[in-house]
């Protein structure tokens, strides 16, 4: 530490003056006049800083006192009070703090998350067919009714307690693909589905010490029933894997295989995930596995639809721009501080064209990992998993809205008042372009949960609140 600055110790006066000695010493300013001491009367009229508010008027000896030596010495009071508006004497001490500190608050408010904002358009869709599956072409055109149903027995969605967010592996400050691609890779598999003279090949990540594992529903739903399963490492050994249960509403499975030797992956948070963010995308893209590729995020809550062998799945998607291409289909997206953010699912092409390309083009979508965390503890627990619903189906094209073309009876929309034919135009004040956004918005929820629609009957306008039921899928 310097000579010439050091800290105060404890013995120091932090008041004493210093001494400038000789001339350099400053006059002593003349010594004030003793306080008065307190006498009865004070705040009386004409007195300093009395009720009437009156100034400059000289104190008298009150009538009927004795000579008090006091009023001999007194002189009248100059005109203006340093404190004129309190109800002080001049000669008494001003309060230094009139009133009690009060303590600020750090937090005056609860802490709240930040959200990111819902698209407001989708004007994409008309360029790019968003419903091809990586590894597996497949649309959906028309009205599904994938919001209709009953709950089928399935278990309480809110019963199923959510996979917490793991510690990163990786510091704040990493911007090293490499060392993310050290962490990832052994916990990253190629999945095998092999039934007689079918079959497909497809992307995984070890999700606990238990040796489940997560894909993609149509990456298992390649085959039959009867399909053979296997896993290959990251050191080229390969087991057989059986399937613990699919969500083709979600486009997720989880399998099970031996748990030795693997090693387990880290989940983060998609919620804290920001566009332009580095990310990482891990598979085995045209069988060719162990495939790091990296890029960003290009935008947040895209409603996809991912059209595969069963059902549609409807997802509120993560974009990215790294690359993606058939066999990525449920390998890892990992952020640059080794945690998985979500899982790859889908790419688009260029629709419509001749010759149109069937590969990556920088436009990759992944499940986020949010979800991903509901669904698979369902599948693990139960077989099964459980997603919301209105009762009613959409049609998926359009722009203007969503319109209802069907709603079931005894439904949860038919019980908030909507009817065939309306037209659902914002879900909890967000805009809807159409059938697919309104889906992915539900699915987005949980059940038991309530949203606001707002709809057009009719030409007029109405609002209503739907309390959503739920089906097993």
């Amino acid at each position: 530490m310097s000579d010439d600055v050091r800290p105060r110790h404890a013995d120091e006066d932090a008041t004493a003056p210093v001494d400038l000695g000789g001339e350099e010493r400053p006059a002593q300013p003349p010594e004030s006049p003793a306080a008065p001491p307190p006498y009865p009367g004070w705040g009386a009229p004409g007195w300093h800083g009395s009720a009437t508010g009156q100034q400059g008027a000289v104190p008298t000896q009150p009538p009927g006192q004795a000579q008090h030596p006091y009023w001999a010495a007194q002189r009248p009071y100059p005109t203006q009070h340093p404190y004129p508006t309190q109800r002080h004497h001049p000669a008494q001490p001003y309060p230094a703090q009139p009133y009690p500190a009060q303590p600020y608050p750090a937090q005056p408010y609860p802490a709240q998350p930040y959200a990111a904002p819902r698209p407001t358009s989708t004007p994409w869709f008309g360029l790019i067919a968003v419903s091809v599956v990586v590894g597996l072409v497949g649309g959906v055109l028309g009205a599904v009714a994938v919001l209709a149903g009953d709950d089928g027995g399935g278990r309480d969605f809110r019963s199923t307690t959510p996979i917490g967010s793991d510690p990163a592996p990786l510091p704040a400050d990493n911007t090293s693909v490499a060392k993310v691609a050290d962490r990832l890779l052994p916990s990253v598999v190629q999945i095998r589905v092999v039934d007689g003279q079918r079959g497909g090949t497809g992307s995984g990540f070890v999700l606990d010490d238990a040796g489940h594992i997560v894909t993609n529903a149509h990456v298992v739903g390649a085959g039959g029933e009867d399909s053979d399963i296997s896993v290959v490492l990251g050191d080229g050994k390969e087991r057989t894997a059986e399937l613990v249960g699919s969500s083709e509403a979600y486009d997720l499975a989880v399998l099970e295989t031996e748990p030795d030797d693997l090693r387990v992956s880290r989940l983060g948070s998609s919620s804290a995930l920001r566009v332009g963010q580095g990310v990482v995308a891990f598979g085995s893209p045209l069988g060719l596995t162990s495939t790091v590729t990296s890029g960003i995020v290009s935008a947040l809550e895209r409603p996809v639809t991912a059209g595969g062998t069963g059902e549609a799945s409807y997802i509120n998607a993560i974009q990215t721009d790294a690359a993606i291409n058939p066999g990525n289909s449920g390998g890892p997206l990992v952020d640059l501080r080794g945690r998985v953010v979500g899982v790859n699912s889908a790419i688009a092409t260029v629709g419509g064209a001749l010759g149109g390309q069937a590969g990556n083009i920088g436009v990759g979508f992944a499940i986020p990992i949010d979800q991903v965390r509901l669904t698979a503890r369902q599948l693990i627990r139960t077989g099964a998993a459980t997603y919301p619903i209105i009762g009613a189906s959409v049609a998926t094209g359009g722009t203007d809205g969503a319109v209802l073309e069907t709603v079931t009876g005894d439904s949860p929309a038919e019980d908030a008042g909507l009817e065939e034919g309306d037209r659902v135009v914002t879900a909890n004040g967000q805009p809807v372009e159409d059938g697919i956004e309104l889906i992915v918005t539900i699915r987005a929820l949980m059940p038991g949960d309530t949203i606001t629609l707002d709809y057009v009957r009719d030409g007029e306008r109405s609002s209503t609140d739907v309390v959503l039921g739920q089906q097993r899928g």
